[in-house]
């Protein structure tokens, strides 16, 4: 059973930075891209990063293109999303994706496995 646990977020000012890390196991970690996906209050969940199985492709939404980083540890069955100059747009929750392809995606049908979710909330 492929479980796939968030953690890292909380309650940040405007401007700061938070790291959030997503914890894989349950299968071959490294076979397979990973995505980062958020959902506001009362909005639909969103893409928010994509990085490929060997970690050289990355993608980004452009909400956060150059304020957010996501890597990868194929060695510790981790993904991270480093996040900094954060706004108050960007509290939510954010959920860590595993897909069944080698290579990333936007879209989140495109993912078959979820993680729970941690908060992030960003004070203005």
């Amino acid at each position: 059973q492929v479980q796939l646990v968030e953690s890292g977020g909380g309650l940040v000012q405007a401007g700061g930075s938070l790291r959030l890390s997503c914890a894989a196991s349950g299968r071959t970690f490294s076979a397979y891209a990973m995505g980062w996906f958020r959902q506001a209050p009362g909005k639909d969940r969103e893409f928010v990063a994509t990085i490929g199985w060997t970690g050289g492709i990355t993608n980004y939404a452009h909400s956060v293109e150059g304020r957010f980083t996501i890597s990868r540890d194929n060695a510790q069955n981790t993904v991270y999303l480093q996040m900094n100059s954060l706004k108050p747009e960007d509290t939510a929750v954010y959920y860590c994706a595993g897909s069944n392809s080698r290579l990333g995606s936007r879209y989140s049908w495109n993912y078959v496995h979820w993680g729970q979710g941690t908060q992030v909330t960003v004070s203005s």
